[in-house]
């Protein structure tokens, strides 16, 4: 009779929960660094950085070692650390992709060849009742695997408006106490299903202490962050160009891109994927592995289309092929190269801060906007894509005469120092 409904979901959950260690280096700048430098020249030294710890929890998705956290918990690391609530193993992670405005952030274990892994199950998108029994688990305060429960005082109030974070009205809310390393463990029902990912906790309002409010990120908020930072179009540098729901079984295609190898094979949306190669997929990053296993042929799939099923071929081609500098000379007129360690010392910024403008051809919108060669582009449409290709990929969708905004950095000489004066422009995408 011990063995009631929680006892059960926690016997389930538990394995797939982790406990998060992270270590940041934080770089000490002098404010008169340069200074110093200038006058001190080889005797110069600078201060050593400093080491920052914290802590937080995760939960497994995938058996091949892909587990979700909080993007706040792993942001800025520099060497992040994973142990199982239920085991001593220990493993270093890396993070594979993360979204601040969802905080949702997708790790992948370095661990051995052929290893497997226990995973968490997702829930129905709306299947959420008000009241119901529901489990926090994860490290609170370092203390190891534990859980507590409560009920769902509250679903998610309000749809996030976009390119903002979610914030309270957009979180589920209980009262299963949540406490400092609870962040990135999951939030489950007495099914052992995965609603949500602890985020934060409330303890004082207006000056008036809180008990019992704790929030966590609604299970459908984390499977569109999953979609977005964990795209099927691109797999393991090859393009595929379609799009699957993330936690349908089985797969759902969501979205063709024209002229991809999916949208000249012939997929479209809505189909549902039962075979690739003659194996069913078990997850979506299984589905991109696999597709990524027969890139250098063509990839056979099996789909449900409506009442009938159907069997398509697809040839993957390499990402660098397409998403490439070239695509960004003919969308925007501009030759960007990424930053070397040795040039983005010269501009005092870090060699991922930003891309050297190279080129601006002659008559275009370019440079009818100001840009030339030695300007610095620190940001497009507000983000920092990674390398040439995230530029390309992020200009790929828009069509001919849409916008982009692009942050620009550009040196300047004041007295004896080299600033970066910062601006930015809007130019029309060809």
């Amino acid at each position: 009779m011990r063995r009631d409904a929680t006892v059960l979901a926690v016997e389930k959950v538990m394995p797939t929960v982790v406990n998060i260690a992270t270590k940041t280096i934080i770089q000490v700048r002098d404010p008169f660094e340069e200074i110093y430098r200038q006058f001190w020249g080889p005797y110069y030294r600078r201060q050593p950085p400093n080491s920052q710890y914290s802590l937080g929890s995760g939960v497994m998705i995938d058996e091949a070692g892909y587990l979700l956290t909080n993007d706040h918990v792993v942001r800025r690391a520099d060497e992040i650390g994973v142990k199982f609530c239920t085991g001593t193993n220990q493993y270093s992670a890396t993070v594979v992709a993360s979204d601040p405005k969802s905080d949702v952030a997708l790790l992948k274990l370095n661990a051995a060849p052929g290893e497997k892994f226990k995973a968490i199950q997702f829930a129905r998108e709306d299947d959420l009742l008000l009241g119901e029994t529901v489990l926090a688990l994860g490290n609170p305060f370092g203390l190891g695997g534990s859980v507590t429960r409560g009920i769902l005082s509250s679903k998610s109030r309000a749809l996030p408006k976009e390119d903002e974070p979610l914030d309270i009205p957009n979180w589920l809310q209980t009262d299963a106490p949540i406490n400092m390393g609870n962040s990135g463990g999951p939030l489950v029902n007495l099914r052992g299903e995965l609603i949500g990912i602890n985020v934060a906790v409330l303890n004082e309002v207006m000056g008036q202490r809180a008990q019992g409010i704790g929030f966590a990120i609604p299970i459908r908020r984390v499977l569109e962050a999953l979609s977005d930072i964990f795209p099927t179009e691109y797999v393991k540098s090859y393009w595929f160009g379609a799009r699957v729901k993330v936690g349908t079984t089985p797969l759902v295609i969501t979205s063709v891109q024209a002229q991809s190898p999916a949208g000249k094979a012939g997929l479209k949306a809505g189909d549902a994927i039962l075979e690739v190669n003659g194996k069913a997929p078990k997850s979506f990053i299984d589905f991109a592995d696999q597709l990524a296993a027969g890139a250098g042929s063509q990839v056979r799939l099996a789909l449900k289309r409506g009442s009938g099923q159907k069997e398509i071929a697809v040839k993957l081609v390499p990402e660098k092929s397409v998403f490439n500098a070239g695509m960004i000379r003919d969308r925007l007129g501009l030759n960007l190269e990424e930053l070397t360690s040795q040039v983005a010392a010269r501009y005092g910024v870090g060699a991922g801060d930003g891309f050297l403008v190279t080129g601006v051809e002659d008559d275009s919108q370019a440079a009818t906007a100001g840009l030339q060669r030695g300007m610095l582009v620190i940001g497009i449409d507000g983000r920092m894509p990674a390398d040439l290709g995230a530029v390309a990929k992020l200009l790929y969708p828009k069509k001919k005469g849409d916008h982009v905004q692009l942050d620009l950095a550009m040196p300047q000489r004041m007295g004896g120092f080299n600033v970066l004066r910062q601006g930015s422009v809007e130019l029309p995408v060809h």
